[in-house]
């Protein structure tokens, strides 16, 4: 490839994205493509030790802008130690989660001022854009009831209840709404091969245009 290409996937707890992510990356690698395959929050030996004291404990455990500050510094970490680097070498990586979860979880989810987010968003990024963003929608009830069957136990969010999670759905669809070129919203309340397939279909097309 002549440049790397950044895919992120988001949307709510129980969505299927780890199944998804995976999926693309066994085919990505089956067509030929170098890839890194990397998770937020965490990525990175320092931004994982953050996840760690993120998700784990009582729902309260932390404020929503400590929360902001901690996903922030944990970003920064991945984005320096992998993201940044496996993008220069022509790598395609592939994200589950980034900048976007912290607008719908702590922004809209946690009512963080967006103001704070924007200035953070603006230095730690600074500049670095996803090429493109898979949206997995789903129904909270749904998404919570699938999130609960896989067991281990509630995480912290998880734990936040139905209105935090719908608010966090909405988020998650105006942030597609006011990024279309970016962003590709998909049903999850499908079979994992039909969203696989919708997935292919998203992804394809556009990694041939820039190895082209």
């Amino acid at each position: 490839m002549a440049r790397g290409f950044f895919i992120t996937f988001e949307g709510g707890e129980g969505a299927g994205k780890s199944t998804q992510v995976r999926r693309l990356a066994e085919r990505l690698k089956a067509l030929g493509h170098e890839l890194v395959l990397t998770r937020e929050p965490g990525g990175s030996p320092g931004a994982e030790a953050i996840r760690d004291i993120v998700l784990n404990g009582p729902p309260e455990r932390w404020s929503p802008v400590t929360e902001t500050l901690l996903m922030y510094a944990s970003r920064r970490d991945h984005i320096e130690r992998v993201i940044r680097p496996a993008l220069a070498d022509g790598k395609v990586v592939i994200c589950d989660r980034f900048a976007d979860s912290t607008r719908a979880y702590q922004g809209a989810g946690g009512q963080v001022d967006p103001r704070l987010i924007d200035t953070l968003e603006t230095t730690v990024l600074e500049g670095l854009k996803p090429d493109l963003t898979l949206i997995l929608d789903l129904s909270v009830e749904e998404g919570l009831a699938r999130a609960m069957s896989r067991g281990g136990g509630e995480d912290r969010f998880e734990a936040k209840g139905a209105a935090f999670h719908e608010r966090l759905r909405q988020a998650f669809l105006e942030i597609a709404r006011n990024d279309p070129g970016r962003c590709v919203v998909l049903s999850a309340d499908r079979s994992p091969e039909a969203v696989e397939a919708d997935i292919r279909a998203a992804v394809e097309p556009r990694l041939e245009r820039v190895d082209g």
